[in-house]
């Protein structure tokens, strides 16, 4: 199992600001060569099963409302993944633990959709720093590809 990362620097909205917290929508890319692999990351290998694709990061004290996911162009016939979060500094929280499919398991990614939040998990606030993760499952990527995800939620800011 790789881990990849998808460089998204300075790739965030302006948000966070007020005290008070605000409705923010962060996005993130990931887009595959014709090898199947990851464009601006840290490895240009092709994306295989239980590869953990980094995304970026979700700012400590975001609350997680929603999740959408555009599949423009897909990845390779049956492959799937998990879209979730993993903390930062690789240490779990008791008051809300990592969840690797927080936002939903067994997504198809081998066809073109746009799709909801695809869990019915109750909504969290992130202690700290999380990195989003999309696990691929079902088959290795041997395509170009195009996934933008966004995340929908208030940034309550750090406690």
């Amino acid at each position: 199992m790789a881990k990849v990362t998808i460089n998204q620097f300075r790739g965030r909205q302006f948000g966070g600001a007020s005290p008070f917290g605000n409705l923010s929508v962060l996005t993130y890319a990931l887009a595959t060569a014709a090898n199947g692999g990851a464009v601006g990351a840290d490895s240009a290998a092709p994306l295989a099963v239980d590869d953990k694709v980094v995304l970026g990061t979700l700012p400590a004290g975001m609350r997680l409302d929603d999740c959408t996911l555009v599949i423009s162009t897909a990845m390779s016939a049956t492959v799937t993944g998990s879209l979730g979060f993993e903390y930062e500094d690789g240490e779990d929280s008791a008051a809300v633990p990592q969840d690797a499919a927080y936002f939903g398991a067994g997504i198809a990614l081998s066809s073109a959709a746009r799709l909801r939040n695809a869990s019915s998990k109750a909504i969290v606030t992130l202690p700290k720093t999380a990195n989003l993760v999309l696990t691929i499952a079902g088959a290795p990527n041997a395509k170009a590809s195009k996934v933008d995800v966004a995340v929908i939620g208030e940034l309550l800011g750090p406690k």
